[in-house]
């Protein structure tokens, strides 16, 4: 019988051995397979590098990774659907009272007797979900929007409508809006891989007291949106055994539900009080905004009135990060080019093209369609 040791070595560190254990010898031969993490890693260990990680297509997030190894093997400072090693935390037990551990990096759990005979057999500890691929950045952007006058997050989807005539596939992306000045000069406007919000001392948000950073990466904002625009009941756990906030995604995203799997822990006994979606967004949302106002704007613009030019159109969205003393307009969003040169980036109320007015809710679910994830 192959068994898993664990063995706490003098730096504090716990090691993972599989043990082939024969009738009548409980030593047997050992093979070493790495390091159980600890599960209680939080921001406050920003002093060395993070990275930050999401898959496509996952159902819950834990989103940073702190372990040293993994870091050290992580291809570049960024980099889309690449292999990334495996994060190893215990998670408890079984049912059947062994011992369970789980994944971090790809969201597994780890420990099932075939996970101990394929270890022992390679020296590898690798989760089951370990050959799917994340997206990730080293040190994503910091920000404390308190240091601005302004600061708006949203997430990126594809334009509905393109002067080009294709429908634009694409995963989606964060966008960043930073201004000194209120309604100034945009000091930033583009897109960023992921995002580190500091919301400083104005308040605790979450269990982990230490917890003072909020990490933003495009399937956490996408589930934010689409909730926000779907109506769907939303709100913030934390979990139970080790603190971190829980990110719903995915299919978690889009039906409320009480009983949630943390994604940090791999614990499976964490309840709501009622059904909802869990993302820590929420909270920061409410924090910086805890009363947003919407204007449906007025303006109007005929795309027909500028015959070759290069557009892109998109229905507006709730930010998922507002810092501002003024509403957030609704309605379609226009950037328009002629020869070369940006003549319009602008929100209107009113769009006609090919002699027709378009419609916001149109737009938005060609958006929505065509966002991968």
């Amino acid at each position: 019988m192959i068994a898993i040791e664990r063995v706490l070595e003098a730096d504090g560190t716990v090691a993972l051995w599989a043990v082939n254990r024969t009738a009548g010898d409980l030593s047997g031969e050992r093979r070493f397979l790495g390091y159980e993490q600890p599960v209680r890693a939080y921001q406050s260990a920003h002093k060395t590098p993070i990275a930050v990680c999401w898959s496509d297509g996952g159902t819950i997030g834990h989103v940073e990774i702190f372990n040293r190894d993994v870091l050290a093997a992580l291809p570049g400072q960024n980099g889309e659907n690449v292999s990334v090693g495996c994060d190893i935390v215990a998670a408890g037990k079984m049912r059947n009272g062994a011992d369970r551990w789980w994944c971090r990096t790809h969201q597994a759990h780890w420990g099932t007797k075939t996970d101990i005979v394929a270890a022992y057999s390679t020296g590898n500890l690798v989760c089951s979900s370990q050959t799917q691929p994340v997206s990730f950045v080293v040190n994503p952007l910091d920000l404390l929007p308190d240091e601005h006058a302004e600061v708006g997050v949203w997430c990126s989807m594809p334009p509905a409508i393109t002067s080009a005539g294709l429908q634009v596939r694409r995963r989606p992306k964060i966008h960043l809006h930073i201004r000194d000045e209120a309604n100034g000069i945009k000091i930033f406007d583009n897109d960023v891989s992921a995002l580190l919000i500091k919301y400083g001392a104005r308040g605790d948000l979450f269990s982990a007291t230490d917890t003072t950073t909020v990490a933003i990466t495009p399937p956490a904002a996408f589930a934010l949106v689409t909730a926000l625009e779907e109506g769907r009941p939303m709100g913030h756990i934390d979990c139970k055994n080790c603190g971190a906030p829980h990110l719903d995604l995915g299919e978690f995203s889009r039906t409320a539900h009480i009983k949630h799997l943390c994604g940090s822990c791999g614990r499976d006994g964490i309840r709501s009080s009622e059904p909802l979606i869990s993302t820590p967004l929420k909270p920061l949302q409410d924090h910086f905004n805890p009363e947003p106002v919407f204007i449906d704007v007025d303006r109007r613009l005929s795309i027909d009135d500028f015959p070759g030019a290069a557009f892109a159109i998109w229905a507006s969205t709730p930010a998922v990060l507002w810092k501002a003393d003024r509403p957030q307009e609704r309605g379609i969003h226009v950037h328009l080019s002629v020869n070369g040169k940006r003549e319009i980036d602008e929100t209107f109320g009113s769009v006609i093209y090919r002699g027709k007015e378009l419609k916001r809710a149109d737009l938005l679910a060609v958006m929505i369609q065509n966002t991968l994830t």
